[in-house]
């Protein structure tokens, strides 16, 4: 047996080091890529690791996209940026829709969600009245806008008690 020291070790392979990042959470190909193409490796090496990994299903786009949704919607941010979020990680079209089409199988109610994140700033509406209650309402606004909600969601999550009682 062989002792070998730390700076003796034989340099990890481009297949080990992508797989050492899957290990500690879902990436998508291209965030894998970006991160190990900056520290120095191939990006032909590491798009054949990228197959192999996919091809023993270790690196999936469809289950990083539904990762990441259950990630950033339980963190109060909304459709809007989660899809771009998915599109700038080089997230296929039709692995952002499953994962959203599985995700709202599971239950996940966007509509909740805003209401969630919106809920913060109910009291402050409700206590204000006319031009304070205004910039209020658009600050709230404003808010779930930045956040990733569409605008109806948005307005939806801010209604009044007494607006939704009113329809009543």
């Amino acid at each position: 047996m062989t002792d070998r020291a730390p700076s003796g070790r034989k340099p990890a392979s481009t297949y080990q080091r992508a797989l050492g990042l899957l290990v500690r959470r879902e990436h998508s190909a291209l965030e894998v890529k970006r991160k190990l193409v900056a520290k120095g490796l191939e990006a032909q090496e590491l798009d054949e690791a990228l197959e192999t990994l996919q091809r023993q299903g270790f690196r999936d786009d469809r289950r990083y996209a539904l990762a990441l949704l259950r990630s950033r919607a339980s963190a109060g941010h909304g459709p809007v940026r989660v899809r771009a979020e998915l599109r700038n990680n080089g997230v296929p079209a039709s692995d952002v829709e499953a994962a959203f089409e599985a995700a709202e199988a599971d239950g996940l109610d966007w509509a909740a969600v805003a209401q969630g994140v919106g809920a913060r700033f109910l009291p402050g509406l409700r206590e204000s009245s006319g031009p304070e209650s205004f910039k209020k309402r658009n600050k709230a606004l404003n808010f779930l806008l930045r956040r990733g909600f569409p605008q109806d969601l948005a307005r939806q999550a801010l209604a009044m008690r007494e607006d939704v009682d009113a329809d009543d």
